[in-house]
């Protein structure tokens, strides 16, 4: 019984899930938005989240805690002094998941995952193009 299990398995082994959410973690972060399964871009979202509101603080302890999952100071630094910032006034939900169909090969679902902030800065430059 899976009762109080939290989390998904994703069909892979322990230390195969931790380094593929913590790359899903470091290329969500690298480039905004990614390209995944559903399933996968679930679990990113519940590894990815917990690290958004440490970096909030930004106290030294908390860097820390949140270079233990991602493996690269550079993504560190950007998520703690770029990404962040953008959700001081935001309580959780900091990302969103767009369902694209279904993948050829597979029939895998598909969907994108993305900063919610990330599309409405663009929307101002848009907006600003036009006029």
């Amino acid at each position: 019984m899976r009762h109080r299990k939290k989390g998904k398995k994703l069909g892979v082994n322990p230390s195969h899930r931790r380094s593929m959410l913590m790359n899903l973690a470091n290329n969500l972060i690298e480039h905004g938005r990614i390209k995944t399964t559903d399933s996968k871009a679930k679990a990113l979202r519940m590894y990815i989240e917990p690290l958004i509101t440490k970096a909030r603080k930004g106290d030294f302890n908390s860097i820390r805690q949140i270079s233990k999952s991602l493996n690269s100071k550079e993504i560190v630094h950007k998520l703690v002094h770029e990404i962040s910032p953008n959700f001081a006034n935001r309580d959780g939900g900091y990302t969103r998941i767009i369902k694209l169909g279904y993948r050829n090969n597979d029939r895998a679902s598909v969907s994108f995952i993305e900063f919610v902030e990330a599309d409405s800065s663009n929307k101002g430059e848009v907006d600003k193009e036009k006029e």
